[in-house]
């Protein structure tokens, strides 16, 4: 089977497909025009049991001094260890033991490099779901070979970039894992916009002591000032259930909990589902408004 040569199968979703296939703007899973991202450290995996068609791929992407590594199988290619390569996975729908949408899904469960599409057995349903499922492209054959170049580096991008945030992610956690249950509290009272004056009364603290925690917060979390603290409590939001289920703890106050204290600086905002401060303006969830 040629990827040049052969003819369209199923022609009557031609027209669904040619949506799917048109070069679109820069954006979320959109192809983007770069230079070529290929290097020693970047490298293409192909999953297909057709031996002309891993041929003739092969051929292609290392004419662009792209590497390449074939499997047969979908399990061959899910047993085989991880690559610390950044690194595109060019799939076939119809594969002998898994199909192609279940190893888009399982490759987003481990958070899995990103995945192109390539196939002789297209359907428009099929197309439809890889692409919502977050492929870069879904094409049928004959393929477009520079739009398939440019799938890849497009994938390259954005796997370098997933492995940045995963990084930084390790990164921030580390650091709040790293603060004490009190600091933990003072972080808390601190990005919900409380004054030090209001957190230390709810604390049961001297002001000057939550000082000094807030002090040890800032510099254990590398924050450089109260926007950027908030900031590291967005990004911290999905996390908060495994990161703050510590068992010395201590239970917020039931005022803490309503959003509310005694000079009424906290309130519940209904519109956006979250806290806010009037003294500072300042956001938080109700996920960082409680503890466990």
């Amino acid at each position: 089977m040629s990827v040049s040569t052969q003819a369209v199968p199923f022609p009557r979703f031609q027209h669904g497909f040619q949506a799917i296939q048109t070069p679109r703007r820069q954006g979320a899973h959109h192809l983007i025009p770069i230079e070529s991202s290929a290097s020693s450290d970047t490298i293409v995996h192909i999953v297909c049991n057709d031996a002309e068609q891993v041929s003739s791929l092969t051929d292609f992407l290392s004419s662009h001094a792209i590497n390449v590594h074939d499997f047969r199988t979908a399990t061959d290619f899910m047993s085989s260890a991880g690559s610390e390569r950044i690194a595109c996975v060019i799939l076939d729908l119809d594969l002998p033991d898994i199909s192609g949408l279940e190893v888009q899904s399982r490759l987003a469960d481990k958070e899995g490099p990103p995945v192109v599409f390539v196939t002789a057995h297209g359907d428009l349903n099929s197309g439809v779901r890889a692409m919502k499922n977050g492929a870069i492209d879904f094409m049928i054959e004959p393929i477009d070979r520079s739009r398939l170049l440019a799938a890849v580096e497009t994938a390259f991008v954005q796997d370098r970039n997933n492995r940045r945030e995963r990084v930084e992610r390790s990164s921030l956690l580390g650091r709040w894992n790293s603060l004490t249950p009190r600091e933990q509290e003072v972080f808390q009272y601190t990005v919900a916009g409380f004054l030090n004056k209001q957190a230390a009364a709810e604390l049961g603290i001297a002001e000057n002591t939550f000082q000094v925690h807030r002090g040890r917060v800032m510099r254990k979390m590398e924050a450089d000032s109260l926007a950027d603290l908030v900031r590291m409590a967005t990004r911290l939001e999905p996390l908060i259930p495994s990161v703050t289920k510590t068992e010395n703890a201590t239970q917020p106050p039931e005022t803490f909990l309503r959003g509310q204290v005694k000079d009424n600086s906290m309130s519940f905002n209904a519109s956006s589902g979250k806290y806010q401060s009037s003294a500072t303006g300042a956001m938080i969830s109700p996920a960082l408004a409680r503890w466990a």
